[in-house]
């Protein structure tokens, strides 16, 4: 529904509804389309219960992409570019780190490239492709992080070198645990005096992720997102876990798709933004294909 069509439904005023959804770093509009979710977390905040009611006609929609991946033929499967999502406490790093990304290498005009305007990104390099996907910062906004470490197939962890590991950080760990995602330690802000990296490495152990420089299997890479220093080094640290996890997808099957945020043109033409593993879609459909 819309933030109009929620607020009319519960009583809660439109502006506090935008107020929520800005707190989550979700800018919107009265006429713009947000999930069972945010809907309910909103609804929480004023006590208010929310019951999610599904339409007959997806009823039959599955609850677990990888499933599906998993029963295709193996002779039909095709190498496929990794679904990235950057996580982190939101004062560390993590959306600037998502700027240098883009400003240097954003896939632009590409036939099956993922948009900006659904905090997906797609770069390319070495001619390979890599998938972004951004993740709200704000504390309120769980279950959004959670989809989105449901979603991926790596989670970049940002920690910043010159702060520590934080709550919000513990949450994005323990969602990766919980998705079963390989994950990679971006240790940021490496550039300033106060930059301490081994003590966030320590830190980090203590929330049982060990990095490789301490013995563990968890790669880490120092990086400044502010004056990009080895951005390059974090890119093709994500390739080689791409690599090792052998990812694969059947470009000739029927698409299969995650929801990654509800939006809308007019209400007579209401659409989801999908993030699709799979690349050939029925010719009525706007494809944003990560394969």
């Amino acid at each position: 529904m819309t933030v109009r069509e929620f607020s009319e439904a519960t009583g809660i005023g439109a502006s506090e509804i935008l107020k929520a959804l800005l707190k989550g770093g979700v800018i919107a509009n009265i006429n713009q389309q947000i999930d069972y979710e945010t809907a309910a977390l909103i609804a929480a905040d004023f006590s208010i219960e929310t019951t999610e009611l599904v339409p007959e006609q997806l009823a039959g929609i599955v609850d677990n992409i990888k499933d599906v991946l998993s029963a295709e033929n193996s002779g039909d499967l095709r190498p496929r570019p990794p679904v990235v999502t950057i996580m982190g406490h939101v004062d560390h790093g993590k959306t600037k780190l998502l700027d240098s990304i883009r400003s240097a290498r954003v896939a632009e005009g590409e036939a099956g490239g993922i948009t900006q305007h659904i905090g997906a990104y797609q770069i390319e390099v070495s001619q390979r492709k890599i998938t972004f996907l951004d993740t709200p910062g704000h504390e309120a906004f769980t279950a959004m992080r959670a989809r989105g470490a449901q979603a991926t197939d790596i989670v970049v962890l940002v920690v910043a070198a010159d702060d520590g590991v934080m709550p919000q950080t513990l949450e994005a760990i323990a969602h990766v645990k919980a998705a079963g995602v390989p994950m990679i330690v971006a240790i940021n802000k490496i550039d300033l005096p106060t930059a301490n990296p081994d003590r966030i490495k320590q830190q980090l152990a203590g929330a049982d992720v060990i990095v490789e420089d301490y013995g563990g299997n968890v790669p880490s890479v120092e990086v400044s997102a502010r004056a990009k220093l080895n951005i390059d080094g974090l890119l093709e640290m994500i390739l080689l876990v791409a690599d090792l996890e052998d990812l694969k997808a059947n470009p000739d099957t029927r698409a299969s798709a995650r929801s990654s945020r509800p939006s809308s043109i007019r209400a007579a033409d209401r659409w989801r933004r999908c993030l699709f593993k799979t690349v050939r879609c029925d010719p009525k459909t706007t494809c944003l294909s990560a394969a």
